[in-house]
């Protein structure tokens, strides 16, 4: 974690720098036969928090969810706030997209699991950010069981309407950075969450970051290697309830009557 731009950086030749073939901007469609979700762009519909001192105030952790409907065009703009392309550098050199990220490698990918989204079934989806699009990836048995040997037994996360899931792909990032490029992701990660919080905030919709989840379950949930491929982020998304606040100080009482 320490920086980078030093003498061994200096004396450092990464495959970019050596000339070997790019990786994708983006990971193929996982289910190429399948006819992909279109999913809705017409953002300026949104009842939208404009108010950016008030969405920023408003930005929180929100573990208590009231289980009403989240509707597709609101998750389109969640997933589109934290992963849309704006735009391509080159014919495939480079996306720039709503979120900053070193090199513009943007070398993650977004996972859902789907348990109440009106539009969607549920089930398991992957993003598809050059055309906006999900693909359905499965469907699933047990939700909760899901959520709890995915996120370490955090039962909460399961009245989530939709859990979002971040893997990393290492080489889109390592071909021009090489090892160093870890470091980044890491930056980049927070990035890209916070983007969720804030947009979250402004659809009067509530998110908690997740560091603590278990990636051998994650990775297999998804059908990813654990190598090339691999979880590095999760954020369940979900409606708030009016007493949040109220939950909120009682999940900290322990710290509270602790006097920390």
């Amino acid at each position: 974690m320490k920086a980078i731009w030093n003498d061994e950086r200096a004396a450092f030749e990464s495959d970019q720098d050596l000339k070997k073939p790019q990786p994708p901007l983006v990971k193929a469609p996982m289910r190429p036969g399948q006819t992909p979700i279109v999913l809705p762009r017409d953002f300026e519909t949104l009842d939208l928090q404009n108010d950016l001192i008030k969405a920023l105030t408003q930005r929180k952790s929100s573990r208590y969810y009231s289980q009403e409907v989240v509707n597709l065009k609101q998750l389109s703009f969640l997933l589109w706030a934290i992963q849309g392309v704006k735009g391509i550098r080159g014919k495939s050199y480079a996306t720039l997209r709503t979120v900053p990220s070193g090199g513009a490698r943007h070398p993650f990918e977004t996972y859902l699991l789907v348990r109440d989204v009106e539009g969607l079934k549920p089930g398991k989806y992957h993003y598809l950010p050059f055309e906006h699009q999900l693909e359905w990836l499965g469907e699933y048995e047990d939700y909760k069981g899901l959520v709890n040997e995915t996120l370490q037994g955090q039962s909460w996360a399961a009245k989530a309407n939709v859990i979002f899931y971040w893997s990393f792909v290492p080489y889109r990032a390592e071909w021009r950075y090489g090892v160093f490029a870890h470091r980044i992701c890491l930056i980049d990660a927070g990035h890209m969450c916070q983007n969720l919080y804030i947009a979250c905030a402004g659809l009067g919709l509530g998110t908690c970051a997740i560091g603590a989840f278990e990636d051998s379950n994650a990775n297999k949930l998804f059908d990813l290697d654990g190598e090339e491929e691999f979880m590095v982020y999760v954020a369940p998304v979900g409606t708030i309830i009016a007493s949040d606040d109220a939950h909120e100080k009682a999940f900290y009482q322990d710290i509270i009557d602790e006097g920390l």
